[in-house]
């Protein structure tokens, strides 16, 4: 399984190592990721910290079928999404994705895919602690 659900703090570039060692050797030629870390603001505002909450069964589902559908869009090898939940601090790892392919567009046209699917269609929700108050937040910022 290459989905993952944490709810503790996770070193991203050991998880893409470790994954990585893993997967057949001499099959892909490209490798695309991306780290999403836990900024000190939001709307003009400054967060202290942030709780993210789940369902379990329907989030891991959500992002196996987010894997699954990259798969088949892409000619991808692998694929890896880890993600947090819980109580996120400033710095804190959020969310990875790896992907691993023979050629280099498949892999980043993919790891870009499934960034914005998640973060606009994953079932989480956000409450952030921001200086005067808590505030569960609507919709996501844009990637740009």
């Amino acid at each position: 399984m290459s989905v993952h659900l944490l709810e503790q703090g996770f070193q991203p570039y050991q998880w893409l190592s470790e994954f990585e060692t893993q997967l057949p050797s001499g099959q892909h030629g490209a490798s695309a990721s991306f780290i999403g870390t836990m900024r000190d603001f939001n709307d003009n505002e400054s967060i202290q910290h942030m709780t993210l909450e789940h369902y379990p069964a329907m989030t891991q589902r959500y992002l196996e079928q987010l894997e699954q559908r990259a798969e088949q869009q892409w000619p991808l090898n692998a694929c890896l999404i880890v993600h947090r939940f819980g109580d996120i601090h400033i710095g804190d790892s959020i969310v990875l994705i790896g992907c691993w392919s023979a050629h280099r567009r498949a892999a980043l046209d993919a790891c870009a895919w499934l960034i914005e699917e998640l973060k606009f269609n994953a079932p989480f929700w956000k409450k952030e602690y921001r200086q005067h108050g808590t505030v569960w937040v609507s919709e996501n910022t844009s990637g740009n």
